[in-house]
């Protein structure tokens, strides 16, 4: 006998971490690309009515490697913290680890750094995490996690009031990303002062007041911004 299933939904999360994402892979009826975010407390879970803002609680000031990016998950923006370590490797073969990113993605990421900004990682282990547990793979939190991985092999902290967003190509190029305005909004309401962002993004009615817009094009003007 066939069995019809309208709706499948599932919780994902570190089971160590207290965030928990309620998230929808098949829906008859609707879309599968809302989420949920909740906490788990000692009462059991709660909802976060503001994802963005749990996201970055506990984030380390004036610490090399960190780096605020935004992502979209259905409609909603969310900011989260990447985390990224770079160190010289032990081995002859360098280790690499992702947690809450793609590692296939990570090690492209790396290739790109070495081949189109001169940043030689080949002989570095790199550890990159988002913090709080949960898992974006949006193309978007590639600026992110490249920013994370050359403020921590330079050693160089990124400023606290820079978010950032933006897809990163084989070339080096900073890629269009959907929903800017949402993004940049986003990161307003949380008090940033500064967003960078893909050029090509530029030419939306973007809302700037308060904050302090950066356009880049490529991977080493993104790097030039910030010191590196």
């Amino acid at each position: 006998m066939a069995q019809m299933v309208d709706t499948v939904l599932y919780f994902e999360g570190d089971r160590h971490a207290a965030y928990r994402v309620l998230r929808g892979v098949k829906n008859r009826f609707g879309s599968t690309n809302e989420i949920g975010v909740f906490e788990m407390r000692q009462e059991g879970l709660a909802e976060v009515p503001n994802p963005s803002e749990y996201m970055l609680s506990g984030k380390p000031e004036g610490a090399s490697g960190s780096v605020v990016a935004c992502s979209i998950e259905g409609t909603r923006p969310i900011l989260l913290e990447i985390q990224a370590l770079v160190c010289k490797t032990s081995f002859g073969l360098p280790r690499r680890t992702a947690a809450g990113a793609d590692l296939n993605r990570v090690n492209l990421l790396m290739a790109v750094l070495e081949k189109r900004a001169g940043v030689p990682l080949s002989s570095c282990d790199a550890y990159v995490n988002i913090a709080g547990g949960i898992r974006m793979n949006e193309p978007a939190i590639d600026l992110g996690i490249v920013l994370a991985i050359v403020s921590s092999y330079r050693e160089v902290a990124i400023p606290e009031s820079l978010i950032c967003f933006g897809e990163v190509g084989l070339s080096g190029e900073v890629r269009a990303v959907s929903m800017a305005a949402q993004r940049v909004q986003e990161a307003k309401k949380l008090g940033f002062g500064e967003c960078m962002l893909p050029k090509v993004c530029m030419s939306e009615q973007l809302k700037t007041d308060g904050i302090k817009v950066v356009g880049v094009a490529t991977v080493r003007e993104a790097l030039r911004y910030i010191g590196c």
